[in-house]
């Protein structure tokens, strides 16, 4: 009976031991090898294991891993990540300042009218006592290469209103017979260079590139004692075309 219980015995324990290892070696859960500690052969209560994290929780800590990881994917790059609003906002904003800001550059040189010239001309007697060059031009409302050349005139103006006086005289207005055959006037515009004492310098006609008459202007404003362009003829309009009519104000110079 010795003999039998010890070999009872030894069938218990080893092949116990053995189970545990297998179940150890094929990743068995550990709920089982939980049960196998639990049957101690003194029966002694062991210490409850620990319970395993549920699916959800396991779920937000791996989206909390992956969320560090891309952090530190990007600080590592060196990419910054910007809010998408707030520079969508700014751009937008900018957008529509540069739209308004062209729409009222466009007006301003778009928009000056041969009237708008004539009101801010100096006066033809004034412009030969001042003592300073001038450049005359002869105008018609009528005339279309006129109000083409009125943003580039009232451009060139604002450059050289403080040392050349621009005077605008209406071929229409009966009050400058006498200055249309002085100058020579056949077609319009007609541009007359003059020097600070009232001497023609020279003269162009028609439709001209800006920079010919800018370049004009400039030599006036220096005092040179001669334009750099000269009798040119461009596009004009015939000054025979013209509408006379009476002058409805002696001192007009329009």
């Amino acid at each position: 009976m010795a003999q039998i219980a010890s070999s009872h015995f030894s069938l218990v324990h080893v092949p116990r031991g053995a189970k545990t290892a297998r179940l150890r070696q094929f990743g068995q859960p550990r709920r089982l090898h939980g049960l196998a500690r639990r049957a101690a052969p003194d029966g002694a209560e062991l210490p409850p294991s620990s319970p395993s994290p549920s699916n959800e929780q396991a779920t937000e800590s791996d989206l909390v891993v992956e969320k560090k990881e891309e952090n530190n994917v990007n600080q590592e790059s060196g990419f910054v990540e910007f809010p998408n609003r707030d520079i969508n906002r700014r751009i937008a904003l900018a957008t529509s300042f540069g739209a308004i800001s062209l729409f009222f550059s466009s007006r301003l040189e778009f928009g000056v009218s041969l009237k708008d010239l004539a009101a801010n001309a100096v006066p033809y007697e004034q412009a030969l006592s001042n003592g300073r060059p001038t450049v005359v031009e002869f105008y018609a409302d009528w005339c279309e290469v006129c109000r083409e050349l009125a943003p580039d005139i009232y451009n060139i103006e604002q450059q050289y209103k403080d040392k050349v006086n621009f005077v605008m005289l209406n071929v229409d207005n009966t009050k400058w017979e006498q200055e249309l055959d002085e100058f020579g006037v056949e077609g319009i515009p007609h541009f007359a260079f003059l020097d600070k004492d009232g001497n023609e310098e020279g003269n162009v006609v028609g439709r001209l590139p800006r920079k010919l008459l800018q370049e004009n202007v400039l030599a006036l404003a220096n005092g040179e004692d001669r334009v750099p362009h000269s009798r040119i003829v461009g596009k004009f309009s015939s000054s025979e075309g013209r509408k006379v009519r009476p002058v409805a104000d002696p001192r007009s110079h329009g």
